[in-house]
């Protein structure tokens, strides 16, 4: 994978950059392994009319940037990728603020709830203390798969739910419409801006990732939406790709088609793993990503697991010993067909 990164001498937290002509970036002070430098908010307009994209998540700090950088402007549309609360919370004071309504694809997802998906042991994940492994000084860790999310914002509701090309924000020659893409959730929603000046940009949120690759966990996650979704990404004709976390992503059809191509040989490495006896996520875990941090291997868990929901579906792999027909979790044991 060709990479994309942020590195910290390009940004400055709280601090209002443009990042391509109408569209302004103000970084949250959140960065951790799992949000990479911190949620990007993007504020796109011309004029004094803009839309808000992602306002992140509730930090003092990032709320009060925000009011400075779009004090004078009015604020016409609040847009959610989804609700994972480095995302959406601040969509809340936001809507009170300004008035505007706030748009995505619906709530999270609720109807895989009663799914149980199980977990790992407790120990599994837990770093050996005599490994020397550090993070970054700022909390952030260089490229790896898997990555995964802060907590769900379950309190959060769009006010009007939107559908693959529906028109979120128009001013002037700017528009911007919705293209869903489930996988990551069920509820992703990325946003598609026409710009004469820009040209054509697609807000991915954590659909395409460029520092890492993101992860799919069910139940909400779905691997089969997720390649689906990518595949309809890469065939699209986007100048750019804008991720909430890190750097604009030049040529993105090349890059989005490296993330198929490599989440299909991931895919072939998990059913070859349970092909060769390795018939637990735990023992997949470590033989496939014993090149990456321990402490990234419970993550990495989840995103097997979701490849796993995709072999069973597609009758290459089975759940053993649980019965005919039963849901993969994070404790089955796997069967090759």
């Amino acid at each position: 994978m060709d990479f994309v990164t942020l590195e910290t001498d390009d940004f400055e937290y709280g601090v209002a950059d443009e990042v391509l002509p109408g569209v302004t970036r103000v970084v949250a002070h959140n960065p951790s392994k799992f949000t990479y430098r911190g949620t990007g908010t993007y504020i796109v307009g011309d004029g004094a009319d803009v839309a808000v994209i992602d306002p992140g998540p509730n930090l003092d700090s990032h709320r009060d940037a925000l009011a400075m950088v779009l004090d004078g402007r009015t604020v016409r549309s609040i847009l959610v990728t989804h609700c994972h609360a480095d995302h959406s919370p601040l969509a809340a004071w936001l809507r009170s603020e300004s008035e505007a309504p706030a748009y995505a694809y619906g709530p999270h997802g609720s109807s895989t709830d009663d799914w149980d998906i199980g977990s790992l042991p407790d120990d599994f994940g837990r770093p050996d203390p005599a490994d020397s492994t550090r993070e970054d000084g700022d909390g952030a860790e260089p490229p790896v798969e898997p990555k995964v999310e802060e907590a769900t914002d379950t309190a959060f509701t769009p006010d009007v739910e939107v559908r693959s090309g529906d028109t979120v924000f128009a001013d002037g020659t700017i528009a911007v419409t919705g293209v869903h893409t489930p996988g990551h959730t069920s509820n992703h929603m990325c946003f598609a801006m026409t710009s004469p000046t820009a040209g054509r940009v697609l807000f991915t949120g954590d659909h395409v990732m460029g520092w890492s690759t993101t992860v799919v966990s069910p139940p909400d996650g779905d691997m089969g939406d997720y390649m689906n979704s990518l595949r309809m990404v890469a065939g699209r004709r986007d100048d750019v790709a804008v991720p909430t976390h890190g750097s604009p992503i030049d040529r993105p059809g090349h890059f989005v088609g490296q993330l198929v191509d490599h989440r299909l040989d991931r895919e072939r490495q998990v059913r070859d793993a349970v092909r060769r006896g390795r018939n637990t996520i735990p023992a997949m875990v470590t033989d496939l990503y014993r090149d990456v941090a321990v402490t990234l291997h419970r993550p990495a868990g989840a995103s097997v697991l979701g490849h796993l929901v995709k072999l069973v579906a597609d009758g290459e792999v089975v759940v053993d010993a649980q019965g005919a027909g039963a849901q993969p979790r994070l404790d089955s044991i796997y069967r090759a067909v």
